[in-house]
């Protein structure tokens, strides 16, 4: 994966958990894009509550990774890496 494709792809990925970000914030959570893998994985950094929430491994599934791949397809799952 080239710099540029990987900023795109960065970029698109972002967007897509802006989507996110305001049910997060509720909670007084957040999330961050740290990396996409070269087998397109994305990773995330949990913020703030969302830490430490025990729901967080159901947010990553139901909310981030569905969020995510319906407009980045090309990306086959999301892990947390904290």
């Amino acid at each position: 994966m080239t710099t540029e494709t990987k900023s795109v792809l960065l970029e698109r990925i972002d967007r897509a958990l802006d989507d996110v970000r305001p049910h997060l914030a509720v909670d007084g959570g957040n999330v961050e894009l740290v990396n996409v893998t070269e087998d397109m994985k994305a990773q995330i950094k949990w913020l703030g509550n969302c830490q430490s929430c025990s729901m967080s491994a159901m947010t990553l599934r139901a909310g981030l990774e569905q969020a995510i791949r319906a407009q980045v397809p090309e990306i086959v799952s999301v892990e947390a890496v904290n």
